[in-house]
């Protein structure tokens, strides 16, 4: 358990622990809080479920889940590789961690919410040895258009490497980085527009796919997002783990 200001964050262990998860995961992509129902799927029983709750009343505000793999070789069991060929990465040769379903309650806008779930997160990184974090971004909505900055934003700066390049394979996508290649991105509109995850992702120094996957069961757009740990810089690293202590 890690304990930050007003919240802490832990390790599902009980099914209604899950539950609670899958709840608010349909509150916050699906339907809101006044319609009955959860978010679930068969890559929820073989995830590490992270809680974050606070602390004196025990609500849950942030839920994320991570997928252990012991190297590329394992990505086809991957959530992302239903939407994304990532043959690419079955070359890396260190532990990987999927990140997944993250997260936070509508309408809450504490910043310690989201420092606490990388605290936990950094933790689990070094405690297992993990080499690289991937993971899909959503953006809400299924409107590519209004976020025309933020993905010429990607598309100038934070595109995968070649080596570990992620291609189409989802059958309804939008290749931004083809469409807006003559499009210089409005730097506040793009910050604006970018999912706060993401953001945190890019500071430390991730890449995307060159694509969005239109997702209309979750009613969202999603990049692909891998964060190798060797490349995130030191003094980042040192808040990272600051913040896992």
């Amino acid at each position: 358990m890690l304990r930050k200001g007003r919240y802490r964050s832990r390790i599902a262990e009980t099914e209604a622990d899950i539950r609670a998860a899958q709840r608010l995961r349909f509150v916050a992509f699906k339907q809101g809080e006044d319609v009955p129902g959860i978010d679930s799927d068969e890559f929820d029983d073989i995830c590490t479920h992270i809680l974050v709750e606070e602390e004196a009343t025990g609500r849950l505000v942030c839920c994320f889940r991570m997928l252990p793999l012991t190297d590329g070789g394992e990505i086809e069991r991957s959530y992302s590789a239903q939407f994304y060929e990532l043959s690419a990465l079955r070359a890396f040769r260190e532990p990987m961690v999927e990140m997944g379903r993250f997260c936070i309650r509508p309408g809450l806008r504490d910043p310690d919410v989201l420092r606490v779930a990388w605290g936990a997160m950094t933790r689990f990184v070094d405690e297992n040895g993990v080499g690289m974090l991937f993971g899909c971004s959503s953006f809400k909505g299924t409107d590519a258009d209004i976020y025309a900055d933020a993905f010429a934003m990607l598309k100038d700066r934070h595109l995968a490497p070649r080596r570990w390049w992620p291609r189409v394979k989802a059958p309804s996508v939008v290749r931004f980085a083809q469409k807006l290649r003559r499009r210089k991105p409005d730097a506040k509109q793009a910050m604006l527009g970018m999912p706060p995850l993401l953001r945190t992702y890019l500071l430390m120094g991730g890449w995307v796919s060159d694509h969005a996957v239109v997702d209309r069961q979750m009613n969202t757009l999603h990049v692909f997002t891998g964060l190798e740990i060797s490349a995130i810089p030191p003094t980042r690293k040192r808040l990272l783990r600051a913040a896992a202590l």
